[in-house]
């Protein structure tokens, strides 16, 4: 890649909230929400793992996917009850993305869309 001056493109995640779109970048800890999200985060975790959720790690190469976990916390923090979701990846999710989705799904009694670029 350095002999041909590609550059690997960031991993991001976007969803649309009130006709605003936010952009979460991976390993980006700069947004005003963003011990909010964690915190959402960390109990959605133990809530998964109380109902069955075992992360696939064999899927993972990395943390999963910080940015992806900040756009759904964001979203859930930032919308009413009801409101579907729509998270858009500009790079390919793994199998252990989807799974995480429907446990997160039954949690919060919101329907979840995740979508990337296949």
């Amino acid at each position: 890649m350095k002999k041909t001056g590609m550059k690997k493109v960031p991993r991001y995640s976007v969803v649309e909230v009130k006709g605003k779109l936010h952009a979460f970048l991976m390993e980006d800890k700069s947004h005003y929400q963003y011990e909010n999200m964690m915190q959402l985060l960390d109990k959605l975790d133990h809530e998964m793992r109380a109902i069955g959720y075992v992360p696939k790690i064999e899927f993972v190469l990395h943390s999963l996917a910080e940015e992806w976990r900040l756009a759904i916390a964001y979203d859930l923090l930032n919308t009413g009850p009801g409101t579907k979701l729509l998270i858009i990846n500009n790079l390919r999710v793994c199998g252990d993305y989807h799974e995480a989705t429907k446990f997160i799904t039954k949690i919060v009694n919101r329907d979840i869309v995740v979508r990337d670029v296949k």
